[in-house]
């Protein structure tokens, strides 16, 4: 075999309750759909063939060096507690040292059952492997911290949803699969040998300065906090953002109903389970602060004294919203122009994102278009931009380069949800050429792209997606 992974294995030293070593479940026909060699390189990874990536990537042939294991965690979900979750489709294969020293995880997704795997059948459809494939990348190549996407492998047997669909498998990349919910993993077993054991490797693997649980919580929430501000800066909405989907790295992780924005409003959900809104586009940033609550209770039995210990967690937690609304309001006075902001200039961000939830006006579009002259014609009465228009272009006029600014945090061009729709639906037929296309756009976003101008429309009316789903 050509094909060789580096592998540095360090989980598997956890002890055993940690995980349930494994390995996939094979499959009958695989062939590879779409490869990540820039990604392979900076791993490290020497490609094969096709089909020496397909059988591997598959889970059919298990490479020298891999270490298969299926992680255990808890997690809230839609804020009911679930003591035990887990890779329930997933495997990791183990870990590489990237060109930076960075560790990385690599995992199969979709790979089949694991203790884990509860009532499911443990396997991926095509949708959503490309899916979020297309949008891990799409995320990376807009500057967003996020799991990455190695190979996107078609198994050749059909997976049983509503009806029978194309199996696929995807192999994610990582900083680690660390979750909220992994912590709480053991804190609600009362099991804080393992628990001491998960703080210290968590701590040599992403926080070596953190000195103590305290250190750790607050490098975790400014992490969390950064991130969650970025997805909102580009109209992002995740979707699940439970503790079992909030990694500690702060990476992205899970894009199963994610979804970006066309028109603005602020309690947009697309997520087809999330029924009450719990996860809406605006909610995030509360629900960032409860999910670190979260953590920050499953860290108190690691500290002498928890008295203080919780007073001083719950200080932590409750700076947050302090700290959003910092971040929220420098991310988006630069998507204004604004570089240096200071008093009203929130403000007058404000007012911008109730005129655009009022006239139904396209959130990316709208954003971009300031950069230029055609930022009224987002409106349905564009009369109505005008007498903010005056007030923002004088304020721009105290800026330097406000233009430049804006089209560096503005992108031109995201992965829309009819967009996606219509490349999992044409990759369903075997058509793979829309993907191939929305993968070599996205991988500029912050450029206008003349030849993929189609891609930067919204959906017209018989196009918009009214609900997104999990892969599950």
């Amino acid at each position: 075999m050509t094909l060789h992974i580096p592998f540095d294995n360090s989980y598997g030293t956890l002890p055993d309750r940690f995980f349930t070593r494994q390995s996939a479940t094979p499959v009958s026909a695989p062939t590879l759909l779409a490869f990540n060699h820039e990604l392979a390189a900076q791993l490290g990874i020497t490609a094969g063939t096709d089909a020496e990536l397909a059988q591997v990537f598959s889970g059919n042939q298990v490479p020298d060096g891999a270490d298969p294991l299926a992680q255990v965690y808890a997690g809230h979900q839609f804020g009911g507690f679930s003591p035990q979750l887990g890779d329930g489709r997933a495997l990791l294969l183990g870990e590489v040292l990237d060109a930076n020293g960075g560790r990385r995880d690599i995992q199969l997704k979709g790979s089949g059952r694991t203790p884990y795997s509860r009532n499911g059948d443990g396997r991926a459809w095509l949708g959503p492997v490309l899916r979020e494939y297309l949008l891990s990348e799409a995320f990376h190549a807009l500057g967003i911290p996020t799991t990455r996407a190695l190979a996107a492998v078609a198994t050749g047997d059909r997976i049983q949803r509503e009806t029978g669909l194309p199996g696929a498998i995807l192999t994610r990349v990582a900083s680690s699969h660390i979750r909220v919910g992994t912590f709480q993993y053991f804190y609600a077993r009362g099991d804080y040998d393992g628990l001491r054991a998960l703080y210290g490797y968590t701590v040599a693997r992403h926080y070596p300065a953190a000195d103590s649980p305290l250190a750790l919580l607050k490098a975790v929430i400014e992490r969390q906090v950064n991130l969650v501000v970025k997805w909102m800066s580009v109209g992002f909405i995740h979707g699940v953002m439970n503790t079992d989907n909030t990694a500690l790295s702060g990476e992205t992780i899970d894009f199963g109903p994610a979804a970006f924005m066309d028109t603005y409003h602020p309690v947009t959900v697309y997520s087809s389970i999330d029924h009450q809104g719990r996860y809406s586009y605006d909610n995030q940033a509360n629900i960032i602060g409860w999910n670190m609550a979260q953590f920050a209770s499953s860290l108190v039995p690691l500290v002498e004294n928890s008295d203080s210990a919780v007073k001083e967690f719950t200080e932590a937690v409750n700076a947050m919203p302090a700290m959003i609304r910092d971040t929220w309001r420098r991310a988006f006075t630069a998507k204004i122009g604004i570089s240096n902001p200071r008093e009203g200039d929130e403000v007058l961000v404000s007012e911008l994102l109730v005129l655009m939830a009022n006239q139904r006006a396209d959130f990316t579009n709208t954003f971009r278009s300031l950069s230029g002259e055609a930022a009224r014609d987002q409106f349905t009465d564009p009369t109505t931009f005008d007498a903010w228009e005056a007030t923002w272009r004088a304020r721009i006029t105290e800026e330097d380069a406000p233009e430049a600014l804006m089209q560096s945090v503005n992108p031109a061009i995201i992965p829309r949800n009819h967009r996606v729709e219509q490349m999992i639906q044409a990759a369903i037929s075997g058509d793979m050429a829309p993907f191939e296309r929305l993968m070599q756009v996205l991988a500029r976003p912050y450029e206008d792209q003349p030849e993929a101008i189609d891609l930067t429309y919204p959906p017209q009316p018989d196009e918009v997606v009214q609900a997104t789903f999990c892969g599950t």
